[in-house]
């Protein structure tokens, strides 16, 4: 965006907070605006035909939600929870569609980015097609470190439910916990309730 541009995007962006487990917004709504992640993590949530949420993808500090509905002008096709305390900037509809009119720079980032956006979805579909649970969850375990971190006691930042594992990877929560159990005896990760540690960042990584 130009310096004009910006400054009038600063001049009507609002912050909006959200508690752990709230709905930013829902499967099927109209958005106003683009959302931007200050602090905290979320999930991008899709209902599936059986009726069970599936998490397409975790989103931090610095990641946009909505923005491919609002640059569509379609209702949205995923919902947005809060995984924790989460902070959100907002940025009205008409301070992003108007630029991508008249800013033909802003456009092409704009386009470049959906484009990688896509690209991810797609090579998300090949690891659900081609790879094992078993390989997900190693993956899924390898991602959220290598995006979030870890505490200062080494263990991941982000504190999920082993529902949540499970609708990461597409399996019964059973069978996650079943997964996680096993990494827990070939010491692959240490567990301390909902609280993974990552003990054996190879051996994650050779699992199949």
């Amino acid at each position: 965006m130009t310096t004009e541009e910006l400054k009038k995007v600063s001049a009507c962006k609002t912050t909006r907070y959200y508690k752990k487990g709230d709905i930013i917004f829902d499967e099927g709504e109209s958005l106003h605006g683009v959302y931007c992640v200050r602090s905290g993590v979320c999930k991008l949530t899709k209902l599936s035909a059986n009726g069970k949420d599936h998490t397409v993808k975790l989103l931090g500090k610095g990641e946009l939600l909505g923005q491919r509905s609002v640059i569509s002008d379609e209702r949205t096709n995923l919902s947005a929870v809060a995984l924790n305390d989460i902070e959100l900037c907002f940025v009205p509809k008409d301070q992003i569609v108007t630029p991508l009119h008249e800013n033909q720079n802003f456009s092409f980032d704009v386009l470049q980015s959906l484009a990688k956006d896509l690209r991810s979805a797609e090579d998300d579909l090949i690891n659900m097609a081609q790879k094992t649970v078993k390989q997900r969850m190693a993956e899924t375990l390898i991602y959220i470190q290598k995006v979030f971190g870890t505490d200062a006691s080494g263990a991941l930042n982000v504190i999920l439910s082993r529902e949540d594992y499970a609708s990461i990877v597409g399996t019964a929560t059973e069978s996650a916990i079943r997964i996680l159990s096993q990494f827990k005896k070939e010491r692959l990760i240490a567990t301390s309730g909902k609280h993974i540690t990552i003990t054996d960042l190879e051996g994650l990584k050779r699992v199949d």
